[in-house]
């Protein structure tokens, strides 16, 4: 019999730090629009409190005098070391819509994996054919069974849904550094009126795009799709529901790198430099070689995602098109 493990969400919980308060019985991510307003700059707002209230309180946690320890993944950690206990298989399975990151965000990706690493070597990272952006989680931590009966439900909206990005355009801005005890990622911000800088879909690109300008923002996708899947018969079972935009960059195996003070402190300047040069080099800088901007479904439609899901595994029920 294999062992018994703790998920890092019950150590980890993502809390919203956004102050929107949800209504129950709802589409959860309405409140946020209405909060707003509808307003573009107002929805970037929140998400960006939120995500830069969390980087303090994680950095806070860092550099405290009581730290306690990481909070390492016992799934990966066995997944990546196979010795610990052999045969060992995640039971986990999960299905989810999925964005798949175009070649310029992936490239952004590796050079933010890259400078990471050399401030600790021995991290976790995420390889670049598994990343993507989790637009909703339909179940989690089910078994396979269970699974394929949510699939089979929703069967008949697959094509429609993974392909709704290619008429349904929101844009993400502004990646920084996000991390804490457990994981670091890549965050966007919904975009908000800043110059566009993603290469040109590949021609022709005719189709009649329903949805597309700052005013339909990625909460919106995220509010359609929540939408799309309760349409198909589905109750949504999501772990946490957050203003993040967000690719996993990588987690940590080992307290090796992070083990004293100064490596701690090392830790969180190194973000903090990182999400610096960002801002001054990469956001809306047309001349910069890397590009801080993405368009959901470029290049790739929507992933709809069965299986074992938690560091980019499973298996594609169906890729949607691309633009």
């Amino acid at each position: 019999m294999g062992s018994v493990l703790e998920s890092i969400d019950v150590r980890n919980k993502l809390e919203d730090l956004s102050g929107v308060v949800m209504k129950s019985g709802e589409n959860p991510y309405n409140a946020l629009i209405e909060t707003c307003n509808d307003e573009p700059t107002a929805i970037q707002t929140l998400y960006a409190a939120h995500r830069v209230r969390r980087n303090a309180q994680q950095k806070e946690k860092f550099l405290a005098s009581d730290f306690k320890e990481l909070i390492i993944d016992p799934y990966l950690l066995r997944l990546e070391n196979p010795h610990i206990e052999p045969g060992f298989k995640d039971p986990r399975y999960c299905m989810t819509f999925w964005g798949r990151p175009p070649i310029h965000v992936l490239d952004l990706a590796e050079e933010l994996q890259k400078r990471l690493r050399a401030v600790a070597p021995n991290i976790w990272l995420m390889p670049l054919h598994r990343m993507h952006i989790t637009t909703l989680e339909l179940a989690f931590s089910r078994t396979a069974e269970e699974i394929d009966v949510i699939k089979q439900t929703l069967g008949p909206a697959i094509p429609r849904i993974a392909s709704y990005t290619h008429r349904h355009r929101a844009r993400l801005v502004k990646p920084t550094i996000s991390y804490d005890l457990s994981a670091f990622a890549m965050s966007f911000l919904p975009a908000a009126g800043e110059p566009a800088l993603s290469p040109a879909p590949v021609a022709p690109d005719n189709v009649e795009v329903l949805k597309q300008g700052d005013s339909y923002t990625y909460h919106h996708l995220r509010q359609d799709m929540w939408e799309q899947a309760k349409a198909a018969g589905l109750a949504i079972d999501s772990r946490y529901i957050v203003p993040s935009a967000h690719i996993t960059l990588g987690r940590y195996l080992t307290r090796e790198d992070h083990a004293t003070p100064e490596q701690r402190k090392k830790w969180v300047d190194a973000i903090d430099e990182i999400n610096a040069w960002l801002e001054t080099t990469v956001w809306d800088n047309p001349e910069s070689n890397l590009i801080g901007e993405w368009v959901v479904g470029q290049e790739k439609g929507l992933d709809i995602r069965v299986g074992t899901l938690w560091y980019g595994g499973g298996r594609t029920v169906q890729m949607g098109e691309g633009f």
